[in-house]
């Protein structure tokens, strides 16, 4: 009973925060646009009926029924079909109506007495500062919470402290999980290192990193090394002799096994000694950050590169035998569940638990910021990519002194922002489907 109460907190909180996320990314883009005198009659957190509302000042203030994202209404978001115009009926066609229903819809968010109060009108820097307000705010979220995660929870590293020994050697590729009687005993274990030891040098080279120590051992297979570890206080002098080996090549990130063409697991023959770093939660200093963030945008931003391949790979996983990708795309529903799956972890600390929320957290407010600056409709990004080519337009028109071409009219985009909206929606579809028949486990 206590495990499953545990997993709805854990879906509780980021329901929580994923909600604050979005209020926040909204208050992004209402600010400045009240600094810059657009007239603001709703901000929203949520689509659908409304739960609740409250009038303060010309802004309606209030919470919708789906909690899936949030908006506020700017009047004028888009200009009159032509200068001085006004908004009038299309005659034909179903896209023709989107774009008069679009500027229709604008029309009507202007309030008499108010026609210099729309964001249309607004020089093209005040609009591109509006509409990066919102990922603004989820890039901050994502910095603030990662200073947590690390300066304040810290995070666990590889010591020079000793955290296991083997006792024996077992091959590359073999499924043995336990010594047996006529294997070799490991070379670490025969030199008489011991869990808890801490290695203060070898061969006279003082060592402040377990990857300086592996390094050594690596590549001095059949060369006795001279060690120095600390055991209860004292200095003891050892030596041991790295046994050359066959080891699989990781990646990069040191979690997935290198393949051949062929496929076939990749080996590399090293020094072995058969002994593993115990880890420490270490907090790190304010200047691994940026660095941090940097990585997650890294990473988001080859998911949505990669995308295409991404979703097929979900599909076949959701509708095959395949297994998910666990750093590929989720849905809401998959993170709820990562959620509910780390709270209820009792094996780990309340903090690591505690630490691993906020920065899931963190990394959707930095999925949010790089998403919503993709240059497509109804994204920040594609207000954001309408008004550069609307200052472009004017900069070269003042350049060969032509008359003013006027505000961009990204109204006639809403028959591609009805494409993207309908395959944003598949994808969640997906997305969704996926995380409820397939999902991504941590256990």
């Amino acid at each position: 009973m206590e495990t499953v109460l545990l997993y709805i907190l854990g879906i509780l909180i980021i329901v929580v925060g994923l909600t604050l996320s979005i209020g926040l990314h909204e208050i992004g883009h209402l600010v400045p646009a009240k600094l810059f005198g657009v007239r603001v009659g709703q901000y929203m957190i949520g689509f659908g009926p409304t739960l609740f509302s409250r009038k303060i000042g010309e802004t309606e203030y209030g919470a919708k029924a789906i909690p899936m994202g949030g908006y506020i209404s700017m009047s004028g978001m888009y200009p009159p079909a032509r200068e001085g115009g006004k908004a009038r009926e299309a005659s034909t066609g179903f896209f023709q109506t989107l774009v008069q229903d679009a500027r229709t819809t604008s029309a009507d968010t202007i309030a008499p007495g108010h026609e210099d109060r729309v964001f249309y009108k607004l020089p093209v820097f005040k609009r591109i500062i509006i509409m990066l307000g919102g990922p603004f705010m989820n890039l901050l979220i994502g910095l603030v919470l990662y200073a947590v995660v690390l300066c304040g929870f810290g995070i666990a590293q590889t010591t020079t402290t000793l955290g296991s020994v083997s006792e024996c050697v077992i091959p590359a590729g073999s499924s043995q999980t336990e010594c047996a009687a006529d294997d070799a005993v490991a070379p670490g274990a025969a030199s008489g290192l011991k869990p808890g030891d801490e290695i203060v040098s070898i061969n006279g080279t003082a060592i402040a990193t377990w990857e300086a120590a592996t390094a050594i051992i690596r590549e001095s297979a059949g060369t006795p090394l001279a060690f120095v570890v600390e055991r209860d206080g004292a200095e003891v002098d050892l030596t041991a002799t790295p046994l050359l080996t066959e080891r699989y090549v990781y990646d990069d990130a040191g979690t997935a096994i290198l393949e051949d063409a062929d496929g076939n697991p990749v080996t590399e023959e090293v020094g072995f000694l058969g002994i593993g770093a115990a880890t420490a939660v270490v907090q790190q200093p304010v200047t691994a950050v940026l660095p941090a963030v940097g990585d997650n945008i890294v990473r988001v931003v080859h998911i949505i590169v990669n995308l295409p391949q991404r979703l097929i790979d979900v599909w076949n996983a959701a509708f095959g035998t395949e297994e998910r990708d666990p750093n590929g795309p989720v849905s809401v529903v998959g993170v709820g569940r990562l959620a509910g799956e780390i709270t209820s972890l009792n094996t780990i600390p309340i903090a690591d638990r505690a630490s691993a929320l906020v920065q899931l957290i963190a990394s959707l407010n930095i999925a949010l910021f790089v998403f919503n600056l993709i240059p497509l409709m109804p994204l920040d990004g594609g207000h954001v990519a309408g008004a550069v080519w609307e200052g472009v337009r004017r900069f070269f028109a003042k350049l060969f002194k032509r008359r003013d071409p006027g505000p961009v009219d990204i109204a006639k985009l809403i028959p591609l922002t009805f494409a993207v909206v309908i395959v944003l929606g598949a994808m969640s579809a997906l997305l969704i489907y996926a995380d409820i028949v397939k999902p991504i486990s941590i256990l």
